[in-house]
């Protein structure tokens, strides 16, 4: 069965060259199975080339020149009258070449998949990675000096943090007292309480000044320290940031004061922590600290806080005040009564 079947008893006659120096000779052209058969006038064969590796020399012009894939020397030319022999070899060169894989095309899908393979990591994998590893790196010192500066930027909506000489060093008694590293208090801010990286606390001057007892004060510090255990602060800062800051802070040890801006600006919008209630409750047990004072200034009817009414650690035992009279007197006066 020849390669196709309407081109079976087709021949054509042609000039054959074996080698450049060569006469060439006329010969009878055949399509057989899988070759090109070239024959003399006694219908003897002459050679065989394989239809897979004809090259044509003179591509659309005639007379037409052929030869065999990597000897141009060896030559079969086809007059412009055998117009149904070149058609039938050009029609056999188009449907072997469409068969052929095409390296070029598979190197072009590998690297676009490559390309693909780099941009998912990119997008999905390394700002995960690399905020990780910055959290890991980071040390305390910079996660204080990052609160700081938070801290600096929230001060330019609130004013400056309170101090005084008495309410300072009680507010530093309270922060002894409660474990929680450095409480500090603003005169003016949006929510009640938030947390910063470098364990960094900060109060509104409400929480001090509106309420009878310490309790309900050292119970908004205690809750921002345990959304602080739960959720690394430093780890929403990150990813609030980008990943170009991400790479920032790990190559220069620094955040841009825009991106620090944008950040201070969000946490102001953010509703308050609402950690587990168990990790809460047992927050409060460790502090020895009633968590009933600090529900009830949280909604007074007791209804969103009724498992830290009803979970109350120091609930029926006798609890050591949190500060003297006069420390807690000093403190509610820290931003100047």
């Amino acid at each position: 069965m020849t390669a196709l079947t309407k081109y079976a008893r087709l021949e054509a006659t042609g000039l054959w060259r074996a080698t450049p120096d060569a006469q060439r000779r006329e010969v009878i052209v055949s399509i057989g199975d899988a070759t090109l058969v070239i024959s003399d006038l006694k219908d003897q064969a002459l050679t065989h080339w394989s239809l897979a590796a004809i090259e044509r020399a003179n591509t659309g012009q005639l007379p037409a020149l052929y030869h065999p894939d990597g000897d141009p020397g060896e030559t079969l030319e086809l007059p412009d009258n055998e117009t149904d022999m070149i058609e039938a070899i050009e029609k056999l060169r188009r449907a072997i070449n469409r068969s052929r894989p095409k390296p070029g095309r598979l190197r072009w899908v590998g690297m676009v998949a490559s390309m693909a393979v780099v941009a998912a990591l990119a997008l999905f994998w390394m700002p995960g990675a690399l905020r990780d590893h910055a959290i890991k790196v980071v040390p305390d010192v910079k996660r204080a000096s990052l609160g700081t500066a938070l801290l600096k930027r929230l001060e330019r909506v609130s004013g400056p943090a309170c101090e005084s000489a008495g309410g300072s060093a009680a507010l530093t008694r309270l922060s002894n007292r409660l474990d929680v590293g450095r409480v500090a208090i603003l005169p003016d801010m949006t929510r009640a309480s938030l947390h910063l990286p470098g364990r960094l606390i900060v109060l509104d001057r409400a929480v001090l000044e509106d309420h009878e007892e310490p309790d309900v004060a050292a119970g908004y510090v205690l809750t921002e320290d345990v959304a602080r255990m739960e959720h690394d602060p430093l780890r929403a800062l990150l990813e609030a940031v980008g990943l170009r800051e991400n790479f920032r802070l790990l190559t220069t040890g620094d955040i841009s004061s825009e991106a620090l801006d944008a950040y201070a600006e969000q946490l102001l919008l953010r509703p308050s922590a609402t950690p587990q209630v168990d990790t809460q409750l047992a927050r409060f047990a460790k502090a020895e600290l009633r968590s009933k004072p600090y529900a009830y200034a949280r909604d007074i009817t007791g209804e969103t806080t009724l498992p830290l009414i009803e979970g109350d650690p120091m609930n029926g035992k006798l609890t050591a005040p949190l500060l003297s009279d006069a420390d807690w007197l000093r403190l509610q006066n820290i931003c100047g009564g």
